[in-house]
């Protein structure tokens, strides 16, 4: 099947279950599973849907040039927060 993802796999140490759930929910954040979620609670028509599609991949483009940007020197990389 195609869109067929691997199942995530967290560990218990210690059977500390907080640590391994806040653990879970930054791999979820990260593949963008809670986005998937909120996207299937309701029915998206397809206008809406090729819009969206659209918005990210415009979101993309954008931060590919950006990045694409900062490597070549043409403008300034973010500065990071001091700890």
């Amino acid at each position: 099947m195609t869109g067929e993802r691997p199942l995530v796999q967290i560990f218990v140490r210690d059977n500390n279950v907080d640590q391994a759930l806040k653990a879970l929910k930054k791999k979820m954040q990260r593949e963008g599973s809670f986005r998937e979620m909120k996207r299937h609670v309701h029915y998206e028509k397809p206008s809406e849907k090729r819009a969206r599609q659209k918005a990210e991949a415009v979101r993309r483009a954008r931060k590919l040039a950006r990045k694409r940007a900062q490597r070549e020197g043409l403008i300034a990389a973010p500065k990071k927060p001091a700890r």
